[in-house]
Order: C-alpha cells, then structure tokens, then sequence
C-alpha cells in the first residue's frame, strides 16, 4: 500500500476554514484506491396529488401519477470503482440498500458502454434520513442517487430518462425524483412522462401529517391490479381528473388543484382504507382549505390552503388544532412555490414535535431499527 502523505502543519493562530452556512452533509466517502469518488444527490417527495390509471398517446392504458415536490430530506450516495475488480462485485453500506446496488450495477454497465471502459465492481454508500413507509419516494431517492454517483465517477451527467430507466429496471417502478420538482404525469412502472403539465403547480400552503399514526405501509404488500383489468368507468374518471388538473396548472388555480388531489385521494382509500381520512377531509373543510392529498403507497397526507386566502395565518393554527383534538400528528407545514418549477419549495419553520429521530422501520430492504416518526 502506497504510504499516506504526511498532512502539512496548520500555522500556530491560522483558523480553520469556516463550514459553508447550510452546506449539506456528503455521505463518508468509500475508499477511494486510486479512483475517483463519484457523488449525486436526490429529494422526496410528500406523496401524490393524482394516481391512477391513464391513456398514452397511443391510447394504451398506463398506471401513472402525479407527485407533490417538497423541500426537506433527501438521499446522497457516493461511489468509488475498484479497477480490475469483476462486475457485479459491488458493495453497499448499509447493506440492506439491495435496490439501490441493483441500480449502481445497471450504472455501471451502462457508463462503461458509453466510456468504452470494461465494467467493473465498486463500493457504494448512502446517507440520508427520508422516512421509509411513508409514500415519499425514499427507495426511488436512494436508486436515483446512487445511478447519479455512479455515473458522476466515470465522469458523466445521464439524462433523465436514461436515470429513469436504470431506476425502473432496479425497483420495477420509481417516482419522478430525477424530473426537478417538474409537474408530470409519469408512469412509474415504465419511466417515462405520459403528460408535461407546465412550468409548475399552483401555489399552496400544505400542511403536512401522517395517517395512522405514522406507522409504515408496507408497499410490497399492496395490490398491483393489472392496468388490462381496470374497469373502463375508472380509467374514465382518472382520464378526468387529468383533464382538471392539466386546467389548474394552466389557470393557476389553486382552488380546482385541491379539488382533484381531493377526488384521488377518496379514490385511493378504495386500497388504503385510512381511518382517520373522513376526519381529515372534514377538517380541512371546516378550516377552509382547498382539499386533501395523501400518499397512494404510504401514511403521509396533507391538507392544502391557497397561499392568497384571507386569513391564512388562523386557518393552519385552526387546522394544527383540529388534527391534534383528532390525534394526527401533525409533521410540517411548507409551501410549493417555485416560480421556474425547478427551485425546490420553501418549507415553514416545523410546528410540533412529532416526526423526530430518523429511522427506516423494519421490513424488506430497509434496516432494522427502531420505528419513529422521522423529521420530514
């Protein structure tokens, strides 16, 4: 092993250089031998304004959906190829991550192709503290972070949908975090958009909670009904809902984009069945919001106010209240304003203390761990 140079002495009285204000962590880098580390990065999302069953251009039936961008945690990953190591001798930390080393592996084979380099194996690692059970894409941030740090080490930025096809080979379906933020109808077992909606979603203040509890929905264990055996009436309505939400983004409107994630919503707990979501819908009636979003595979929801209503101030105060007299807690309050559609939303400063700690609860591919409502 080559010998480490000796660090150079740090001049007596000569500072530390200062941590850039609100720089955000990397994951510990792997051994680096002497190959570069590659980086990426990913976000969450806060579960879905519309899902469903749709029409491509072609007219082929297609399962899609619509998701609710949203700042806070995310995945970072970090890669490091090992020359002349076989492929597929890939590692990963934590060791449960097995979508995510699928992911690196389709990585890495598809960047040596490009590079004309032989495939090799490498060590990958993953950090970040995004909920694991509660419908916002913490498996699809984990697989598009890692193909974007595999394919940072050979030197390359894939596009879009190359990361979308890599990320939908590794987990059969993903979310549409590689996208920026982008409003799409995206089919998430084929990884491609079906729909551009435009620039951005209209303007709102969601705030944030978590059904049942907080406690993780298995995804693995929810039904995939075959898109051929919808019944026409559903793909129908969903084809609707499309058509509503394509004319809130166009308008702006905030009122007739609540109204559709609120028909989704109902329409989801068809294969959810939440409990609390009756009392929630009424809350956010009663409170004056414009409508209620959930996770279709997951416990978090949100209730959704026009950012320009008078009194917005007391009608989150009236629905913080209401949730915790109906004990959902509460988790955070943010906005979606992007203006460009690619700035990540603003959040509010948290209100409650529920979702604190990070862990992924146990079940398949995630560690196990301690069950807490993470910070969202």
């Amino acid at each position: 092993m080559i010998p480490r140079a000796p660090r150079a002495p740090r001049a007596p009285g000569t500072p530390r250089a200062p941590r850039t204000p609100g720089a955000a962590a990397r994951p510990a880098a792997p051994r680096a031998g002497n190959l570069p580390t590659g980086t990426g990065q990913a976000p969450c999302h806060h579960g879905e304004i519309l899902q469903g069953v749709f029409l491509d251009g072609a007219g082929r039936r297609c399962a899609g959906l619509v998701t609710l961008p949203m700042a806070g945690p995310g995945s970072s990953a970090a890669f490091v190829r090992r020359a002349g190591a076989p492929p597929g001798t890939l590692t990963v930390a934590p060791a449960d991550r097995t979508k995510a080393a699928r992911a690196a592996a389709l990585a890495v084979t598809e960047c040596a192709r490009r590079t004309g380099q032989p495939p090799c194996g490498g060590e990958l690692r993953l950090s970040g503290a995004i909920p694991v059970g509660l419908g916002m894409g913490s498996s699809s941030s984990d697989v598009i972070a890692a193909v974007r740090a595999v394919a940072d080490s050979y030197g390359l930025r894939l596009e879009p949908s190359t990361v979308a096809a890599l990320a939908v080979r590794a987990e059969l379906a993903s979310d549409p975090l590689m996208l920026s933020g982008r409003p799409v109808l995206f089919a998430q077992r084929e990884g491609r958009v079906l729909e551009d909606l435009g620039p951005a979603l209209p303007p709102l203040v969601v705030v944030g909670c978590a059904l049942g509890g907080g406690a993780p929905v298995d995804t693995l264990s929810l039904p995939v009904p075959d898109v051929a055996d919808v019944d026409e009436s559903d793909v129908r309505a969903c084809e609707r809902l499309r058509a509503l939400l394509r004319r809130a983004v166009a308008t702006g409107s905030t009122e007739l984009l609540g109204a559709v994630a609120t028909a989704s919503a109902r329409r989801g707990q068809q294969v959810l069945g939440h409990p609390e979501f009756d009392a929630l819908a009424a809350i956010a009636r009663r409170v004056g919001a414009v409508g209620v979003q959930i996770a279709h595979s997951g416990a978090v929801a949100g209730v959704l106010f026009d950012p320009a209503a008078p009194g917005l101030r007391r009608r989150v105060g009236g629905c913080l209240h209401a949730l915790a007299a109906h004990g959902i807690p509460a988790t955070r309050t943010f906005t979606t304003f992007t203006g460009t559609g690619s700035t990540p939303p603003k959040e509010i400063p948290d209100h409650g203390p529920a979702h604190h700690g990070v862990d992924r609860p146990a079940r398949p591919d995630t560690p196990r761990r301690p069950a807490r409502l993470p910070a969202l």
